[in-house]
C-alpha cells in the first residue's frame, strides 16, 4: 500500500528526469553538429536522435495523466466552492460526497472507453501474438519515429483515468469516515521537518559588545532589575 500511496510521485519524477536528460542530449547534439570539426561532426551526424522529440511528447502525456491522479489525492485541483460553503455542514458534506462520486464515475467511464480503444487499436494483437493465437487480427498503427505500437502510448488514458477513479473513491471514503478532505499547502515542502531547525541564539555577557560575525536570531528579553540598570 505504501508503493500505491506514492506511485504518482515516483512515476512523474522518473519520467520528468528522463525527459530532461533526453532533451538536453538532443539539443547539445544538434548544437555541436553545426561545428565543422573533422571527425566529430561526421560522428555526430551519424547518430540519429530524431526520436527524442517524439519520446518526450509521449512522456509528457503520461506525466499529465498521472499528474491528474496526483492532484486528486493531494487536493490541488481547482474547485469553485463559493455556493457550497454557504450551506450548513450536513448539506455541504452531501454535495462534496456527490462531487467525489461523480468524479469517480466520470473517470471510470473514461478509463473503460480508453481501455476499449487501446484493445481495438492493437493491444489485442500483441496479447494474442504473445499467446501464439494472433491469426489475422489487426496489428494496429505505429508511431512515426520510434515505430512503437500506438496502443502503448494511448495506454496512458485507461491507466491514468483508472488511477484517478481510484483516488476519487479513496478520497470519498476518507471524507465519509472523517469529514476531512486532502488539502495542499503550496508553502509546504515534502520531506522538510519543521522541528528540525531551531533558532540560533548567541549569549552576550553584560557590558560586552557582540563580536563581528556573531548571529542572533531572537532578541534578548529586557532585564527587570533595579532602576538604572541598563540592558546588556
Amino acid at each position: 500500500m505504501k508503493i500505491l500511496d506514492h506511485l504518482e510521485e515516483w512515476l512523474i519524477a522518473t519520467l520528468m528526469g528522463a525527459a530532461t536528460v533526453i532533451i538536453f542530449v538532443a539539443v547539445l547534439h544538434r548544437y555541436l553538429s553545426g561545428f565543422a570539426i573533422p571527425g566529430l561532426q561526421d560522428w555526430l551526424l551519424s547518430i540519429n536522435l530524431s526520436w527524442a522529440q517524439e519520446l518526450c511528447i509521449i512522456m509528457f502525456v503520461w506525466m499529465a495523466k498521472f499528474g491528474a491522479a496526483y492532484g486528486v489525492r493531494t487536493g490541488i485541483h481547482v474547485g469553485v466552492d463559493v455556493l457550497i460553503n454557504q450551506l450548513d455542514a450536513r448539506k455541504r458534506a452531501a454535495f462534496v460526497l456527490f462531487g467525489l462520486c461523480a468524479g469517480a464515475l466520470f473517470t471510470g467511464i473514461v478509463s473503460a472507453l480508453g481501455a476499449r480503444f487501446v484493445w481495438e487499436n492493437g493491444f489485442h494483437h500483441a496479447l494474442f501474438s504473445a499467446l501464439r493465437i494472433a491469426g489475422d487480427t489487426y496489428e494496429g498503427p505505429t508511431t512515426p519515429d520510434l515505430e512503437w505500437p500506438t496502443w502503448a502510448v494511448y495506454s496512458a488514458i485507461p491507466l491514468g483515468s483508472g488511477l484517478m477513479c481510484f483516488r476519487f473513491l479513496q478520497v470519498a471514503w476518507q471524507f465519509a469516515r472523517t469529514g476531512a478532505l486532502p488539502h495542499h499547502d503550496h508553502g509546504h515542502v515534502d520531506g522538510l521537518d519543521e522541528g528540525a531547525t531551531q533558532p540560533l541564539t548567541v549569549a552576550i555577557e553584560p557590558g560586552t559588545q557582540p563580536a563581528q560575525g556573531d548571529v542572533r536570531r531572537d532578541r534578548a528579553k529586557p532585564s527587570h532589575g533595579r532602576s538604572g540598570e541598563g540592558e546588556p
